[in-house]
């Protein structure tokens, strides 16, 4: 059976940011920054979102996002690294995206400050929480969070900018939301340390309403933008 056409760019979008922005009236706070996350999309595909005025994309895979954001650099995009980092990337990934947000054991650090380019402006950097301690899943444990928040924080070409997660993806949204609020109170928690840090990523294409709800600032979205997913390809990050 063919694929479903995927959506109008335009249109995808707007029946994206209009739940988002319901939820900042709804809640009086500002909106939730969105991210399309476009691993294994085409630029075409990428272009014609941006076109439509989408600035923030997300990828899973440094080598697959590489040719990607040089084939798209004159479009002035952001780019954020979502999944797994090796040690052996950090080199790329320093010097090719705007924000890791996978960050999740100490040896990132260094590896990433020591890439990133001195002209460039400092990396932005999440914490991924592995808030479910699930074991087919990365990130770190809660407690290991403040030292690694305090490790980023002391390295001038890194910034600090908050936390990741993805929580189990759980039937019954209301334990969803029980991870969402644990990771809301674990970012309150490191801002009593650093009180500049601004964004919690959380939330999906289908949870993404609930997240915001309890406090995620930026969600992270990919089928309700482009529609279904094209079959799996292979790689790591």
């Amino acid at each position: 059976m063919p694929e479903p056409p995927s959506p109008e760019p335009s249109s995808a979008l707007a029946a994206v940011l209009s739940p988002i922005e319901n939820a900042a009236k709804r809640l009086n706070r500002p909106a939730a920054r969105l991210l399309a996350v476009s691993k294994t999309r085409s630029a075409g595909e990428i272009t014609a979102l941006a076109e439509a005025g989408q600035r923030a994309f997300g990828e899973n895979y440094v080598q697959e996002a590489v040719p990607k954001i040089e084939a798209l650099r004159e479009l002035g995009l952001e780019w954020h690294l979502i999944g797994h980092l090796q040690s052996n990337k950090a080199d790329l990934a320093a010097r090719h995206f705007d924000w890791v947000q996978s960050l999740d054991r100490p040896k990132l650090v260094a590896a990433l400050a020591r890439h990133r380019p001195a002209d460039a402006a400092p990396l932005n950097v999440l914490v991924q929480v592995n808030i479910d301690d699930e074991g087919s899943k990365h990130g770190c444990r809660p407690g290991e969070v403040e030292a690694l928040a305090e490790a980023i924080a002391t390295e001038p070409r890194l910034r600090l900018r908050g936390l990741m997660a993805i929580p189990a993806p759980h039937a019954d949204v209301a334990r969803r939301r029980e991870a969402f609020r644990a990771m809301s109170a674990l970012l309150e928690a490191v801002r009593g340390q650093h009180p500049d840090i601004d964004t919690l990523s959380m939330g999906m294409s289908e949870d993404f309403v609930p997240a915001i709800e309890e406090g995620a600032t930026m969600v992270r979205i990919g089928s309700a933008l482009f529609g279904a997913r094209p079959a799996k390809t292979k790689g790591t990050a």
